[in-house]
């Protein structure tokens, strides 16, 4: 399915976090490895995602919710992000860190991107209403808004 013009500032915010997590799966049981992924995916983490997670926060999720009783997939789909998101989270506040700690990372979110765009994404383009995409195209954040994007 293609992703509705709306949606596509998320989408491009997703393909650092995949290149990073890409990356960090292989990370070596080195100091120096793994203070580099580890820092590189809490930073995009912390950084570049806070307001990515608000928008699906308090305007997909929660719009989605309206839909639960119509559309069985969506407390699926809602459900699975919430527990994705806090287990992000608790994983970035470990204390110490290992290579394996730093593959777990990784693979969470790794995952966790895969199953917005492939889940989520689809899911909220086809029952969302075009002002509610709109309203999230416009929460986007500018940096990943293309100049001539037609919504």
């Amino acid at each position: 399915m293609k992703r509705t013009n709306q949606l596509q500032p998320l989408s491009r915010e997703h393909h650092l976090g995949l290149v990073l997590s890409r990356r960090a799966k292989v990370c070596a049981n080195d100091v120096e490895d793994i203070a580099k992924h580890w820092t590189a995916l809490t930073d995009y983490i912390n950084q570049n995602m806070t307001n990515h997670f608000k928008v699906e926060d308090d305007l997909i999720l929660t719009k989605l919710e309206g839909y639960r009783a119509s559309h069985p997939q969506v407390a699926q789909v809602i459900d699975k992000i919430a527990e994705q998101h806090q287990k992000l989270y608790q994983l970035i506040g470990l204390p110490s860190l290992s290579a394996a700690q730093v593959q777990e990372l990784a693979n969470a979110l790794y995952d966790h991107i895969r199953f917005e765009e492939r889940e989520l994404f689809p899911l909220a383009q086809h029952v969302l209403s075009e002002q509610e995409l709109d309203a999230i195209y416009d929460a986007s954040s500018k940096n990943v808004k293309r100049e001539k994007e037609n919504r």
